[in-house]
């Protein structure tokens, strides 16, 4: 099909659920109208400058795919750091009997600079199936509140740091009744019954999530480390970094699979995810939970959430030149399904959610959908129908789509999907 997307005949009236500790107020004149959308075209993945198609892998992997990256870091996410860095750990606990005696747990914290300094760390939470003696497959993730927040176990320390509205959290940080309040977002037990682990971390630790984070976090502590300028990225750029950080640790330690590491996130923390998968070629799969706009879902389709109004209620989520599209998105060089397409031959799952128009689930469907031909150059299958599934019917292949119902949320049927998807790759 080409790249053009004109406007539907049918309109979607669902109501929205969303978590309100991770969304705001939906303004009036948001659009939730199919029949309203203006016609878009989106550009074509393979077309290179010079206006020849690419035809094989090695013209994508040697110039179209990294032309494509680098429209993302100009326009979008801003730079990603390459300079390495020296980075230091310690294992602060271990418990071999954590979740009644199904998971051991470790907490292990990534110095990032040389002074060992622990403004400038993150510390990850683990927990992995017990009495599995072969290196083991993991999911990794940021979270929102702080490890304490996805498990009810008391013995894990409650974050210090700055943190987002939320339940148990007083003027921006936490409390002891935060604790867990995030646990049925991440399935524990589910995930080590697969014989997988889990291993997640505070996105505060790498930056506050606010307007003045980068002060704090590590686009100012570490920008002469990193020779990059605290306005030429991101929060959403220093978060997906700091999930490749994250994956440096996880080469060192001898009880994880390095070669099956998949990350995950869920809406703006999936559209790290999404980032962190483009950048980062040692995931080897990618997972978005209603990423939404700057994540999974098409820019130029005027539904939900738009470029305007994500700039203007979080400006320091992406690189300053985003915000010239706010009026005139047409002019954006790239769209969602080329950041898709950037992951290819790895697998990817994008999951929506029918109660979370705001983050515009057709949009995403048909971002997963138009990566496909960059798959195929790699003899791999996407999501063959352009036809949005039935709710609760997963789609495609290598790329693989669901929408649940629901709300704005991380459910079990998520985690049942990404699980069963994971097998199929790794098993």
């Amino acid at each position: 099909m080409p790249f053009q997307q004109k406007v539907f005949t049918s309109a979607i009236c669902l109501t929205v659920f969303l978590l309100p500790y991770l969304t705001f107020a939906q303004p009036a004149g948001a659009n939730y109208d199919e029949n309203k959308i203006p016609a878009y075209t989106l550009p074509d993945p393979l077309l290179m400058r010079d206006g020849k198609k690419v035809i094989n892998i090695e013209q994508w992997d040697k110039i179209q795919r990294l032309w494509i990256y680098h429209l993302f870091e100009e326009n979008v996410y801003g730079r990603f750091p390459v300079t390495s860095i020296n980075f230091f750990y310690a294992v602060t606990g271990i418990d071999s009997n954590a979740m009644g005696g199904k998971a051991v747990r470790k907490q292990v914290t990534i110095f990032l600079n040389e002074n060992k300094d622990p403004q400038n760390s993150i510390t990850l939470l683990m927990y992995l199936p017990a009495h599995i003696k072969t290196k083991v497959p993991v999911f990794l993730g940021l979270n929102f509140f702080g490890n304490h927040s996805i498990t009810n176990e008391k013995d894990i320390p409650i974050s210090t740091r700055y943190t987002v509205d939320g339940p148990g959290i007083v003027n921006h940080r936490a409390t002891d009744s935060s604790r867990g309040i995030q646990s049925h977002q991440w399935q524990v037990e589910e995930i080590l019954s697969h014989g997988y682990g889990l291993v997640t971390f505070f996105c505060g630790d790498v930056e506050e999530d606010n307007p003045e984070g980068w002060k704090a976090g590590i686009r100012s502590k570490l920008k002469d480390v990193l020779r990059i300028q605290p306005e030429e990225w991101g929060a959403i750029g220093a978060w997906a970094w700091g999930l490749s950080k994250a994956m440096d640790y996880l080469e060192t330690d001898n009880t994880i699979d390095a070669n099956k590491v998949a990350v995950i996130g869920h809406s703006r923390l999936g559209k790290a995810a999404l980032w962190a998968g483009a950048s980062d070629k040692r995931f080897s799969i990618v997972i978005s939970n209603e990423s939404g706009e700057g994540g999974a879902a098409l820019s130029k389709r005027w539904f939900g959430e738009t470029v305007a109004r994500i700039n203007e209620q979080f400006p320091h989520w992406f690189c300053s030149n985003y915000k010239k599209y706010n009026d005139n998105t047409a002019a954006l060089p790239v769209d969602q399904h080329m950041l898709l397409s950037l992951i290819a031959p790895r697998p990817l799952y994008i999951a929506s959610a029918a109660g979370d128009q705001w983050s515009d689930p057709k949009g995403e469907f048909l971002s997963a959908y138009y990566a496909g031909p960059v798959y195929a150059l790699f003899n791999k299958q996407g999501i063959s129908d352009s036809i949005m599934p039935a709710l609760n019917q997963p789609t495609g292949n290598s790329i693989r789509y669901h929408i649940r119902d629901g709300r704005h949320d991380v459910m079990l049927y998520d985690w049942r999907q990404y699980l069963e998807f994971a097998d199929r790759q790794w098993k």
